[in-house]
């Protein structure tokens, strides 16, 4: 029988009200016991002293690049990625070649994640067959084959019905539905957010009533065909005002957040850092307060990463011609910690939810919990050590992000799947 044992730290577990300091047995990959001073057992010990303890973050939102362009990322790079920025558990867009799009690509992905990869890897499927948005996915094929929620993130879904036609195709499988809340006609051939910045850097821009806008579209069509939805990347004022009404109406609606969304904005585009070409668009201070205040007062279910990978040399071209998209698994619980946690924003416990109960109840998931019998995935925070990002050092195929150099204030020490250390600080 495997055993480990966490000694002396800090159970925070959102979804149980805990927070107080345990002792936690593992046994067989699931937790036996929590409880104070447990004696030692033959197996592993991991001293925890100092440390939070928390159920295991889950990322709601990556693109993992496999199959296709595994000279970016690859299930394996990508789950040591994931595993060293504290993550148990993925969730891959299904923007891959060939799209995931049906049963024998999601479970290509499931199989070749099982023999390589570190955390749990959760296979998206596409709302539409090649992205394209013309015809409806096999969703019935897809969920039974191991597909956790549909959508069409990176092509954005311009023909309404449909999109109503998948939300009410998905309810038959309770299968969420992601969008990724775009008017790419709006948009255009914008590379950053509309306005004073977009004038003065010389940039064509997005307006962000293009968020705005296909989010109200979205909310009356899950009210209308009471779908689970679920919005990706939210980042205007606007569109989380609409957030906060559809709340009030108690519509099937979640969001999350990106970590680059609260970390910087739209006048840190002054470098021309194509690092910092990002869809959606980094925003105004008046977007970035706005999201604050939704972390605040609940509106925000998840934060997550929008793990995009480029290759070094794709990035560095003209910002007009770079593609849009940061890596983030390794950087994002840090910038949480740091811009949200020790800034005042949100609370300890909050964040632990906005990165594993939440998510596992959104994609319908049995995670997100320190309960006796759950599934030990479990992520170990060091809330005061330092953190200067290394691109060199990251795990990830791809380097492009924009935080390298960066001080950080916390971040995660260890991460366990299945009641195995897979990563140590």
């Amino acid at each position: 029988m495997e055993k480990l044992l966490i000694k002396n730290g800090r159970v925070l577990d959102p979804a149980n009200h805990r927070d107080e300091q345990l002792d936690i047995l593992i046994e067989n990959g699931r937790i036996a016991r929590l409880e104070k001073n447990i004696p030692s057992v033959e197996g592993d010990l991991f001293d925890a002293g100092g440390f939070v303890v928390a159920p295991g973050f889950i990322d709601m939102h990556a693109h993992l690049r496999e199959p296709g362009r595994e000279d970016q990322e690859t299930l394996e790079s990508g789950s040591r990625a994931a595993a060293a920025g504290g993550f148990t558990s993925v969730a891959c867009m299904p923007d891959t070649d060939p799209v995931n799009d049906n049963a024998s690509v999601t479970d290509f992905i499931l199989t070749k994640a099982s023999r390589e990869a570190l955390v749990n890897i959760l296979p998206v499927g596409a709302i539409s067959r090649g992205l394209q948005g013309e015809v409806l996915a096999e969703f019935g094929d897809m969920k039974k084959a191991g597909i956790v929620a549909v959508s069409n993130d990176a092509k954005p879904m311009d023909n309404s019905m449909l999109l109503r036609r998948a939300m009410e195709y998905a309810s038959m499988f309770d299968l969420p539905v992601i969008d990724h809340c775009e008017d790419t006609l709006l948009s255009g051939d914008g590379v950053m957010n509309e306005g004073y910045y977009s004038t003065l850097l010389g940039l064509r821009g997005m307006p962000a009533a293009s968020e705005t806008v296909t989010v109200m579209r979205d909310i009356e069509l899950a009210a209308l065909t009471g779908a689970s939805l679920h919005l990706t990347h939210v980042s205007t004022a606007n569109a989380l005002e609409a957030m906060a009404r559809a709340k009030d109406r108690g519509l099937p609606v979640t969001a999350d957040v990106t970590p680059y969304h609260f970390s910087v904005l739209e006048k840190d585009l002054d470098a021309y850092d194509t690092n910092l070409k990002v869809k959606p668009p980094l925003r105004s201070e008046k977007d970035r307060d706005g999201l604050n205040h939704a972390l605040q007062q609940g509106l925000i279910d998840a934060i997550a990463t929008n793990h995009s990978p480029w290759l070094q040399s794709e990035k560095e071209v003209e910002f007009m011609y770079a593609p849009f998209g940061m890596v983030g698994l390794e950087t994002a619980v840090s910038l949480a910690l740091d811009r949200l946690v020790h800034h005042g924003v949100i609370d300890l416990s909050r964040m632990v939810s906005l990165f594993s109960y939440n998510p596992a109840k959104i994609l319908r998931l049995e995670r997100g919990s320190l309960s006796p019998g759950a599934v030990a995935d479990i992520t170990i925070l060091d809330t005061e050590r330092e953190v200067v990002v290394d691109t060199a050092t990251f795990q990830s195929r791809s380097r492009n992000s924009p935080f390298h150099g960066w001080k950080l204030r916390g971040g995660p020490v260890a991460t366990i799947v299945g009641g195995k250390i897979v990563w140590k600080h």
